[in-house]
């Protein structure tokens, strides 16, 4: 199982339960500063990981570590895309150099990692690549259009994936989408909206704050986010499937949430099924 975005939060948690399950763990992140705590605990769960430098933003740092290991174990079943960033600002007060770093992250780094995995896993006529989304890539949410923008469009990305290569080719596409994650993730949004000069004094800037009001007030036991131990442990079912949905949210709150958009259709099966009929003749 080869793992994107493992430094903190859900990767790592991830990474331990997959190893715990027998699964032999690539773990990567964007560098090794973060490497021990991760290493700390597998060590404390008795298990044994692969940690590995891996950008998502750089095509030859992915190309690396796939190669590395068909080298090394000659396959590659599971691609957990996993790596990803926040970004709070409305649209008139986001850079566009602001906006293509996020979509650098969220949208091309997946497919970067799908692409380079694709030719391994159509050769071994069978695969799995499970991208973490979010409810934001079906429910569009105040100050996150700029990252739901990026979600929505891997939920499109995967959507076609899985009407074509997966029936052809054997190769199972899974979006999951998880409603918050009591992570460091949350942190690391709240520090780039620090970093890029805090809440602007303008128009927005009541709105926001009202937003960020009711964000930060919410308490973990009374909100709707759950450990990364929950959400791995929804991947690793997603992982064992043998008939995996296209889509899965994974937490009552999260099926609440998407259920206007969801209530026809709600794992992917019929859209995808019907997909491939209209365009390859494969019901």
């Amino acid at each position: 199982m080869l793992i994107t975005g493992c430094s903190t939060g859900l990767g790592q948690a991830l990474a331990v339960a997959a190893a715990r399950e027998g699964y032999k763990v690539y773990a990567t992140m964007r560098g090794l500063a973060k490497r021990d705590g991760l290493a700390t605990r597998a060590a404390e769960a008795g298990v044994a990981i692969e940690i590995r430098r891996l950008d998502v933003r750089d095509s030859a740092s992915i190309a690396a570590v796939g190669e590395e290991i068909i080298a090394i174990d000659g396959r590659i079943d599971v691609l957990v895309n996993n790596a990803g960033v926040g970004f709070v600002r409305s649209t008139e007060q986001a850079s566009e150099a602001e906006i293509a770093a996020v979509i650098d992250v969220n949208q091309m780094g997946v497919i970067r990692c799908t692409k380079a995995v694709l030719p391994h896993m159509r050769r071994q006529r069978s695969g799995r690549v499970l991208t973490i989304s979010s409810v934001g890539g079906l429910v569009g949410q105040p100050f996150n259009e700029i990252y739901c923008a990026t979600k929505f469009a891997l939920e499109g990305y995967m959507e076609a994936l899985a009407c074509y290569v997966g029936p052809v080719f054997n190769i199972h596409f899974t979006i999951l989408e998880p409603g918050g994650i009591q992570s460091e993730f949350a942190n690391s949004t709240l520090a780039q909206l620090a970093a890029t000069g805090g809440i602007l004094d303008d128009e927005y800037r009541p709105v926001l704050e009202q937003y960020m009001g009711t964000v930060q007030g919410r308490e973990w036991a009374n909100s709707p986010y759950q450990s990364a131990e929950d959400v791995a442990a929804v991947v690793l079912s997603c992982a064992r499937s043998e008939t995996p949905p296209v889509r899965m949210r994974t937490s009552p709150w999260g099926e609440e949430l998407c259920r206007l958009k969801t209530d026809v259709d709600p794992d992917g099966r019929k859209m995808q099924a019907m997909v491939g009929e209209m365009f390859l003749g494969q019901g």
